[in-house]
């Protein structure tokens, strides 16, 4: 954790973009590249998160800027590696393991995550196939390919935050759908955590998994105001 080095920031512009700078210095990413933002407002939010901190800098309280960075520093100079992995969470994605019983929670993952396959069938015609329990099912690769096409189109900044809540989520199709605008981050987060909250209702809360629950929360409703300001 560094001291705050710097007293005032600004947005500036950046070729065809924009860049967060501190006493006027622009600033740069871990890798020392130039933190190159598309518009103003990702800027001004990345610049808020700079303002805002005190005595130190904390970098885990700046999610837009570590998006940036994830972005700038990684998905650029690895994306093929960063489409694979993301289409990687549809090979066992959350959402097409169903439990065996009891009917009360197979009956909840039926009404919740039924449509958001069905939508992604419709949608990219990538239909994947269901199991119950944890007994592996291997997925169609023409689905898989149809949804790396899905993935492939959108530019490093998206692919940055679609990658987070695919992580976050345990499902490629949850983070599409978000992207999309299917569904909200609240509701993206409450269908990945369906299966969380059913145990929570049996068995009471846990502080861990409950601080878990929350930080998950918290980095997909990030990344869904990352992508939000990354398409002003």
């Amino acid at each position: 954790m560094a001291k705050r080095f710097y007293g005032a920031v600004d947005v500036a512009p950046l070729g065809d973009g924009f860049t967060v700078t501190l006493d006027g210095r622009a600033v740069r990413t871990p890798a020392g590249r130039p933190l190159a933002l598309p518009t103003e407002a990702l800027a001004r939010a990345v610049a808020g998160e700079w303002e805002a901190q005190e005595e130190n800098v904390r970098p885990h309280t700046m999610p837009m800027m570590q998006l940036a960075n994830a972005a700038i520093d990684r998905v650029e100079p690895h994306r093929h590696e960063v489409i694979e992995q993301a289409v990687g969470y549809a090979r066992t994605d959350l959402l097409c393991y169903r439990a065996d019983s009891p009917p009360e929670l197979t009956d909840r993952q039926a009404a919740s995550w039924q449509p958001l396959l069905d939508w992604a069938a419709e949608t990219y015609q990538a239909r994947l196939r269901v199991t119950r329990g944890v007994t592996p099912v291997g997925q169609p690769e023409a689905a898989l390919d149809a949804l790396g096409a899905a993935v492939e189109v959108l530019d490093d900044l998206e692919l940055a935050a679609l990658a987070s809540i695919a992580g976050a989520s345990g499902s490629l199709i949850v983070a599409l759908a978000l992207a999309a605008g299917r569904i909200g981050a609240d509701e993206a987060h409450a269908v990945s955590q369906l299966d969380e909250s059913y145990q929570v209702e049996k068995w009471g809360e846990d502080a861990e998994a409950q601080a878990r629950y929350r930080r998950l929360h918290a980095d997909i409703r990030a990344a869904a105001a990352f992508l939000a300001l990354v398409r002003d």
